[in-house]
């Protein structure tokens, strides 16, 4: 099934593309500068994964216990 049409694989995508963006903002911060276009998806999940990292912390970790039992 598709990770749209399944809640739980949509918000792994999620998670991981903020975190992936977060990372990569971190490593290569020219890579991410652009706040406009298609690039701009990337900045602003960057900018969720700066700000509510402890709470994106926690997401993952639920996500990967969660995948784990069922």
């Amino acid at each position: 099934m598709s990770a749209l049409f399944n809640f739980n694989s949509f918000l792994t995508v999620v998670l991981l593309v903020i975190c992936t963006c977060t990372f990569l903002k971190l490593q290569f911060p020219a890579l991410l500068e652009q706040k406009t276009g298609f690039r701009g998806f990337f900045w602003k999940a960057a900018r969720i994964g700066e700000r509510l990292s402890p709470w994106v912390a926690a997401g993952c970790i639920a996500m990967g216990v969660s995948i784990i039992l069922f």
